[in-house]
């Protein structure tokens, strides 16, 4: 288990447009979260040992938010070639409250400059990053319970109206992204 720490892309930035295929079928663009007051997108597998230690609350916290107008969407960038766990046929098994969307050629990974999984963005409803980095501070076998105690509080933020203190963000901490030979992008180590 590598742990590869999330790239912080700079808070302000604009959200990267994207349309991906999504894995329940049709594919989905960021305007999916028009109607939404923020919203997060983030990078995830199916496989890594950090997505499915949070996943639990990850989902129970996704049906809390998307109920309170903030809109979810999962990605996975991964090599499927080399990693067919994540393969979207895999993928569609999660049965997810969000959508889960495959990112075949990498590059809204790298539009976002993913780095790990899980990687998670907030915006706001202007489409403006407000937070990225961890979900709490859990890991695999460090015994912190997992509450997803920092994204939650990004959340409220956004619904709220508020800004989060630069202290509060935190660099999540995960496998890296099984980029394609001769992919990687010039962001990542």
């Amino acid at each position: 288990m590598s742990a590869t720490p999330s790239t912080m892309l700079e808070l302000g930035t604009e959200a990267p447009d994207f349309t991906l295929e999504s894995v329940n079928g049709g594919s989905l663009s960021l305007n999916y979260t028009n109607q939404s007051k923020g919203f997060v997108v983030m990078f995830i597998c199916n496989h890594c040992p950090y997505v499915l230690h949070i996943e639990n609350e990850l989902v129970k916290l996704a049906n809390e938010y998307i109920a309170k107008g903030i809109g979810f969407i999962a990605i996975s960038s991964n090599d499927v070639e080399k990693y067919p766990q994540d393969s979207p046929e895999k993928m569609a098994e999660k049965n997810y409250p969000f959508p889960y969307l495959y990112d075949e050629d990498q590059e809204v990974a790298k539009a976002y400059k993913a780095a790990c999984t899980p990687d998670l963005f907030v915006f706001d409803g202007d489409r403006k990053l407000v937070y990225r980095g961890q979900f709490d501070d859990s890991r695999p076998k460090n015994d912190e319970p997992v509450t997803g105690k920092d994204l939650r509080q990004a959340m409220d933020a956004v619904l709220e109206g508020k800004t989060i203190p630069e202290d509060r963000q935190k660099p999540s901490i995960g496998c890296n992204i099984k980029w394609k030979k001769g992919n990687e992008p010039e962001y990542f180590g």
